[in-house]
């Protein structure tokens, strides 16, 4: 049985970017790791650490030592941050043949939106959680320049990876992945990480500009992933189950429905002083408007993906970098019900917040762990395994 039916795409490479990967071990010796294999989607381990210390300070509960351990969690993450942002640029440096390649793969070109969402994760988190080290005056100013590049990178992301899908990649019909929805999301997250930023700015149009921006992303976001959503579902009904590597990646759902969650009820925290009464009390109304059915739809993908990865499990689904959709997408569902549980004062969103929490963390240990062990072995920096080798490998 292959690994991958039914996953050929029109780009130059294919799906083998997210394969299981071999070993570093060449005839017995043991080589450094290469960067020419370190892609887009390594992001995804700044974004799923950063998010567990912005999600910890989050949650409407007090518990002992939970917040010191968030502000470890998040330097962390910055050191994480400065590595991959490294290690990404050593490779355009030395194989730019490789990151040319990777832009016109459409398994691997969406991860891009990655880099936006990892500096916003890490900016959001200094603010939060890192300024109890730092500062706040120092953690503002981390979170600004963070906040301005990632939002840009992930502006020009939402625009520059679908174009590329339509003129170059040209994906088979029915090859849908939730990978695409990544690029789109990002500026979901400038959109509630925009929300802590709005009291910091000078009362006046600078402050009501940044809030309509902010709500102006929201519906960006959240209207591109409408157009993208029911083609994934689409691909799951008439394809099948995803690839076993590829299971993991329906969390991503999560993703912007978790974070649409958040930004409406952090935007309505920041509404009040950045414009007239009555709008700032129609934001706050929105917010749980907006936010429990979406929260309600959140919960029944979490229980149709993780049913997924299940069989997936059972089918033999080993470790590979997709394990990481497993923890920011969640994280984000973490600060979306944070904030209803803020607006509504509802005891049982406070307990939904701490169980998802707690799920967040096991998951961001596993993958953490795994991947560190993969990084020494050499087993997730050497070469993709051909889908040949792979098909064999699971016969």
């Amino acid at each position: 049985m292959a690994i991958f039916p039914q996953t050929r795409t029109a780009g130059p490479l294919p799906v083998i970017a997210l394969l299981p990967h071999r070993t570093g071990a060449q005839g017995g010796a043991r080589r450094l790791p290469s960067l020419r294999h370190i892609g887009p989607n390594w992001y995804a381990s700044v974004m799923g650490t950063a998010i567990v210390a912005s999600a910890g300070v989050a949650l409407p509960v007090d518990i002992p030592g939970l917040r010191a351990a968030c502000t470890v969690v998040w330097a962390l993450s910055a050191v994480l941050l400065a590595t991959v942002l490294a290690a990404r640029a050593g490779h355009w440096l030395h194989h730019r043949d490789q990151a040319r390649a990777h832009l016109l793969d459409p398994a691997v070109a969406p991860f891009y939106g990655c880099l936006a969402m990892a500096l916003l994760a890490v900016g959001g988190a200094t603010l939060t959680a890192g300024r109890d080290v730092v500062g706040v005056p120092a953690a503002l100013a981390v979170d600004v320049v963070l906040f301005v590049a990632g939002t840009a990178i992930g502006l020009v992301a939402a625009v520059v990876v679908p174009y590329l899908m339509v003129v170059r990649h040209r994906p088979a019909p029915g090859t849908a992945s939730p990978v695409w929805l990544l690029p789109l999301v990002a500026p979901m997250v400038s959109a509630s990480q925009g929300a802590l930023l709005v009291p910091h700015v000078a009362a006046g149009q600078g402050r009501e500009a940044l809030l309509l921006a902010c709500y102006a992303m929201f519906g960006l976001s959240l209207l591109a992933t409408l157009v993208v959503l029911p083609l994934v579902f689409a691909r799951l009904v008439h394809q099948g189950p995803l690839p076993l590597a590829l299971t993991p990646t329906l969390f991503l759902v999560l993703g912007p429905l978790g974070q649409s969650t958040t930004a409406v009820n952090q935007l309505a925290d920041a509404a009040p002083g950045a414009v007239a009464g009555p709008y700032a009390s129609a934001f706050g109304a929105f917010a749980v408007l907006y936010g429990v059915p979406v929260m309600g739809f959140a919960l029944l993908w979490l229980a149709l993906a993780g049913a997924m990865v299940i069989r997936a499990t059972r089918d033999g689904m080993g470790f590979a970098m997709t394990w990481w959709a497993f923890t920011f997408p969640v994280g984000t569902c973490v600060t979306g019900a944070a904030g209803l549980a803020r607006h509504t004062g509802l005891d049982a969103l406070t307990w939904l917040a701490v169980a998802l929490y707690v799920f967040l963390v096991v998951a961001w240990a596993v993958a953490g762990t795994r991947t560190v062990r993969g990084v020494v072995s050499g087993a997730l920096t050497a070469a993709p395994v051909p889908p040949a080798a792979a098909t064999a490998r699971t016969r």
